[in-house]
């Protein structure tokens, strides 16, 4: 992750009811990074963050190699790409393609057949004032809007938000194809687990404003499960013990069902320890976050 697209070094914001930071994160070129969290944990302040819309109070970021807030900052953001999760009412009353005549004029790189192309994909009628649109229709408005000059770098905060199924399937589709020069990067926020399957590379979690860890998609998915193993070989006090464990339950049927972030060697250990697992099962991307969740909980408690 050496050569990267945005780059936060202990950056921090502080507001009277909510702290975000310090956080460090480095999103690599080339790949999709999604940040995944609870509401309110600030993923959306650190997007305005990295785009400069808000100051930090403290920290250094770093947008395709230059500070945000440089001389050469409207260069840089020519290159970039920005769905917001909330669109500002004060477009309402423009119709969609007057919107556009105006967005259009600062991206040298502005392809107006990429845009028509997208537009009759996502079956928009760039006719329709954007207050009139509903948002499902609004979304896939901007999101046609912000893919037309082949941005390098795209930042999507919950892109998903009101689309239908089929829109769906074919913003995925969008995104798939908008990734396969392989000098493109995508940071998004989300909170649906199969978008996050389907596009992310890395997976970043967020929590009261802090970032909990930085993994790449498969190796996550390879190292957190539940072990269930049998009662009689494995006491609580023992379990305590496996590599990695984040959770000890009953599972009924004399089965103790245990938690790991650390699957490999904490199969490597029950096999030294001489315990048999019966069962094993990978956990899903809302059942990580949601110990993560709590772990966080615990750790402001104390």
């Amino acid at each position: 992750m050496t050569d990267n697209a945005v780059s936060l070094a202990e950056v921090e914001l502080r507001r009277p009811h909510f702290q975000l930071g310090p956080i460090h994160l480095e999103v690599p070129k080339g790949y999709v990074t999604a940040i995944v969290g609870p509401n309110g944990s600030g993923k959306s302040s650190t997007f305005r963050l990295i785009l400069d819309l808000i100051k930090p109070d403290k920290g250094d970021i770093k947008l395709l190699g230059q500070r945000s807030s440089s001389e050469e900052d409207w260069q840089t953001k020519s290159k970039v790409g920005y769905l917001p999760e909330l669109f500002s009412p004060h477009d309402d009353k423009l119709r969609a393609f007057s919107k556009t005549e105006f967005v259009k004029k600062w991206y040298p790189a502005w392809d107006v057949n990429r845009y028509q192309e997208l537009l009759r994909l996502f079956e928009v009628d760039d006719g329709i004032r954007l207050g009139k649109m509903s948002k499902g229709m609004r979304r896939k408005y901007e999101l046609a809007l912000v893919l037309s000059h082949y941005p390098e770098l795209l930042l999507l905060d919950e892109p998903s938000s009101g689309l239908d199924p089929l829109a769906w399937r074919t913003m995925i589709d969008v995104l798939h194809r908008y990734m396969e020069p392989g000098d493109r990067t995508i940071l998004m926020a989300s909170h649906i687990v199969e978008e996050v399957k389907r596009l992310a590379d890395y997976i970043v979690f967020m929590v009261h404003g802090r970032v909990l860890g930085v993994y790449e998609k498969d190796e996550l998915f390879g190292s957190w499960h539940a072990f269930y193993v049998p009662g009689e070989q494995i006491s609580r006090k023992l379990a305590q013990e496996m590599p990695g464990h984040c959770g000890i339950e009953e599972a009924g049927g004399g089965m103790i069902r245990v938690i790991t972030r650390m699957a490999p060697a904490a199969e490597a250990w029950c096999e030294q320890e001489g315990i048999a697992i019966s069962h094993r099962q990978a956990l899903q991307l809302d059942d990580i976050l949601a110990i993560l969740v709590e772990q966080e909980r615990m750790r402001l408690r104390s």
